[in-house]
């Protein structure tokens, strides 16, 4: 078998120039991964033990300690942010093939001296991860550094895995020698975005914002800008879109819409904006595959999940997240699957599983067969029309609602047609991929250090002595309410052991 990977580009430097410690840090179920380092030698983890065949996408970072330091259903949506209060101007263009007049073409020729360049900046991160086996410390910071592109009203948008747990960041535009403080205002970890601020007026003298664009066609030339491994000043890398569907984003292990490009994307390159050849921002560069088998793979967030971040912080003062439909579905391409569904068509999605804590539990159940989601018909393999001639996975038009969302699902039960509706909420996971407020919780008795179990924690120090069986069972249970936890006994006052194998649920 092959190895692969999918890796977030963000790129870390050391303080020496020999021999600097390097560390992966990457989500669940992490299958052989590439990284770039500072001696530009690539660096690969051990593949998953829980599933080794399949090929997940997930983030990557190279971390250096250092030393010295204790939407649409089209999908063609234009994007603004000019207006002096923060927010988005949406307007569906008709035409795709002819850009709007105020669109300037960009001379690929003359890319150097494209204005819109000025608008990317380079990101100065200084990490500080939680400890998750010794919940109440730290550990030691390391720095890394990543791109990010102006979007008006004093904002930059880059990669969510660009600064995550960071205590200081810190910008600088090109051609300036000052590097600026920047403020974390919101994290979307499932898009892997994050929206900065710079207070000072220095920084925004003669800044121009980046427009937004729609999402782009097949074969359109692509451009990725950043700042990435390999040198300190701008880089510029050209190719075409490849594919267009829902991919996994591997920092915040959920499933949207994706660009792939061709374009090269290297650590550094994430938080950066990828141009079509009218100067406007198509997507964040923020992830790369990389296999034996396969070349010239990366990923772009595209403008249309770019504008639900937006949109999410605009409306609630907070970034609430992606909802989901909180079922698990099967496809019905088996004839007699379907004949024996009492399924008369050849369309639908069987309900396999029903989230407890989700709404639809109220009024679905396991056996049900979605056939419709707010009147657009789902295939039998589980797509939905697309644009003008192309199909995409169900879960699109899912992530396309906000969190208190009412749909209209039609489906067929035991024969019946049925119309229901179903509140769209965020998902409860049982073991979170994530820690709310990067701390992790814990409380000592008698000696007992007890903490929740959470994926960072199984990757620090749990996956390679747990059991398998218990593993699995620990990051595909549902929750059967909310604020339930899977709680482990992680540390012993009299000696250092681990005991990672008992396990108890809270709520």
């Amino acid at each position: 078998m092959a190895a692969s990977s999918v890796a977030c580009c963000c790129f870390s430097f050391s303080f020496s120039f020999l021999n600097a410690p390097v560390k992966l840090q990457s989500s669940a179920s992490p299958p052989i991964c590439f990284v770039g380092a500072s001696s530009l030698t690539p660096r690969a983890s051990s593949s998953s033990k829980l599933n080794p065949e399949k090929k997940k996408k997930y983030a990557v970072r190279v971390r250096v300690r250092v030393r010295d330091e204790d939407s649409s259903n089209d999908g063609t949506q234009t994007m603004a942010f000019k207006s002096p209060s923060f927010g988005s101007s949406q307007k569906k263009d008709k035409k795709e093939s002819q850009p709007t007049t105020d669109l300037r073409q960009t001379d690929p020729a003359k890319i150097h001296d494209a204005s819109f360049l000025d608008a990317v900046v380079k990101v100065y991160c200084t990490h500080t991860a939680p400890d998750y086996s010794l919940p109440w410390q730290k550990q030691r910071q390391f720095t890394s550094t990543g791109s990010a592109f102006m979007i008006g009203d004093g904002k930059l948008l880059t990669n969510a895995h660009c600064v995550e747990h960071d205590t200081q960041v810190k910008v600088k535009r090109r051609g300036d020698d000052r590097k600026y403080v920047a403020k974390v205002l919101v994290r979307g970890v499932d898009c892997d975005i994050a929206l900065l601020s710079v207070e000072s007026e220095d920084f925004w003298k003669g800044a121009e914002p980046l427009r937004l664009g729609h999402l782009p066609r097949l074969q359109d030339s692509v451009t990725v800008v950043g700042y990435p491994l390999g040198g300190d000043t701008i880089s510029v890398t050209k190719g075409v879109v490849s594919r267009i569907e829902v991919t996994s984003y591997a920092h915040g292990s959920s499933d949207l819409l994706g660009i792939q490009i061709d374009a090269a994307i290297n650590p550094g390159n994430s938080g950066g904006p990828a141009f079509n050849d009218q100067g406007e921002c198509i997507g964040v560069a923020f992830q790369v595959y990389r296999s034996e088998e396969t070349e010239n793979i990366g990923y772009v967030i595209p403008t249309t999940v770019v504008s639900h971040f937006l949109t999410d912080y605009e409306r609630n003062g907070k970034y609430t997240g992606y909802p989901c439909l909180g079922v698990l579905l099967q496809k019905l391409e088996n004839p007699a699957l379907r004949e024996c569904l009492k399924v008369p068509t050849n369309e639908g999605v069987l309900v396999r599983r029903v989230e407890p804590t989700s709404d639809a539990s109220k009024v679905l159940k396991e056996g049900d067969v979605i056939v419709s989601f707010d009147d657009l018909r789902v295939g039998c393999e589980g797509t939905v029309p697309f644009r003008s001639s192309e199909r995409i996975a169900f879960r699109y038009l899912i992530s396309q609602k906000f969190a208190g969302d009412i749909v209209e699902l039609g489906i067929i039960r035991v024969g019946e047609h049925k119309k229901v509706q179903v509140v769209l909420r965020p998902r409860v996971h049982l073991v979170p991929y994530h820690i709310d407020g990067g701390q992790p919780s814990y409380i000592i008795i008698a000696g007992l250090v007890f903490t929740p179990l959470s994926e960072p924690l199984i990757e620090e120090e749990c996956e390679d002595s747990i059991g398998l069986k218990l593993l699995t069972k620990a990051r595909y249970s549902v929750a059967r309410f909310r604020g339930e936890q899977i709680v482990i006994l992680s540390q012993a006052s009299h000696n250092d052991v681990l005991f990672p194998c008992a396990f108890w649920r809270m709520q």
